[in-house]
């Protein structure tokens, strides 16, 4: 009797987490196969209004340079700067974007705007410029709140924390 009772509970254990499993699959597959959603569209482009109104502010001009959503960056990347024979674009990363949105909003588009302007303003001559005082102090004042030289990890994880 009480080997048979065990038997049933598994059998349910096994079937739920056979239906959580394919609900997650399900999920993520739609995510990847579909344009960002609206909401999505809507909070990049209230943020990047922001980060180009104190780019108006503190520097006295804004950059109108394409900012792109692709799925095509590394997984551990959540936005980067191209310069291009003089023209500049930013991307982020659309599979980050599942991971942690609040961290694009609050960093990464401020980040990657602070490499642009430094593009603009010919403060970019080596690869180790990239991060230097001066470009924190940009990102700063473009709102960025942690302008450490990459992403922190430890920032993404702990914002998904209900504590």
């Amino acid at each position: 009797m009480f080997k048979k009772k065990l038997e049933i509970i598994f059998l349910f254990i096994t079937l739920l987490s056979l239906a959580v499993l394919s609900y997650n699959w399900y999920q993520s597959h739609l995510f990847d196969s579909s344009p960002i959603s609206d909401e999505y569209r809507e909070l990049i482009a209230e943020k990047e209004s922001e980060v180009l109104q104190l780019m108006q502010r503190y520097y006295g001009f804004t950059l109108d340079i394409p900012l792109i959503i692709t799925d095509k960056l590394p997984a551990k990347s959540y936005g980067v700067t191209v310069y291009d024979s003089g023209e500049i674009s930013i991307y982020l990363n659309k599979k980050s974007m599942r991971e942690s949105m609040e961290y694009i909003l609050d960093d990464v588009i401020a980040h990657e705007y602070a490499h642009a302007l430094m593009f603009k303003r010919g403060r970019f001559e080596h690869k180790s410029d990239g991060h230097t005082a001066q470009w924190q102090k940009v990102c700063q004042d473009l709102g960025g709140s942690r302008c450490d030289r990459y992403v922190n990890h430890d920032d993404v994880i702990m914002g998904k924390m209900p504590f």
